[in-house]
């Protein structure tokens, strides 16, 4: 994993209910070089847990330094995502909107990254909408992805 505090994330998404999510890393960039380590950027790609056929790349800023060595640093709240058919997609009877379907701790304990699912019956698209969120004080920053839901083969 990314840091020495990740597994502390885990634990704690875990005993918080959240979805674990296996980091399926597809490649970073750095940003800013630092003694330790870098800051980057870093792309991660998760399928829906509850619709096959659709995958998704989240981009979000990691600190490096001391602090990001550690595990201690808080990174920002900037991430964007994109996401897409890549299969059949057969919906489950029952999908719920706002339904979190990635989560990612971006400090020790109080900052996370979100992914929830939303589903626009009338236009029969499923939009992804990845935002941070702070115990005491979240970001306005956001970004959506919309997946309409189109036939596959034959």
């Amino acid at each position: 994993m990314r840091r020495l505090g990740a597994a502390a994330l885990v634990l704690a998404g875990l005993a918080a209910g959240a979805p674990a999510r296996a980091n399926d890393e597809v490649g970073c960039v750095d940003t800013k070089w630092n003694l330790t380590v870098d800051d980057k950027i870093c792309i991660q790609a998760f399928r829906d847990p509850k619709v096959d056929g659709v995958v998704c790349h989240v981009a979000r800023a990691q600190k490096g330094g001391m602090k990001g060595a550690l595990g201690l640093a808080e990174d920002t709240s900037d991430a964007s995502i994109a996401c897409r058919q890549i299969g059949p997609i057969a919906l489950p009877d029952k999908l719920k909107d706002g339904e979190q379907v990635f989560r990612e701790g971006r400090s020790l304990l109080f900052k996370t990254l979100h992914v929830v699912r939303f589903y626009d019956r009338a236009n029969n698209t499923l939009v992804y909408l990845s935002y941070s969120d702070k115990l005491v004080d979240g970001s306005p920053k956001n970004s959506i992805s919309t997946v309409p839901i189109m036939p596959w083969g034959r």
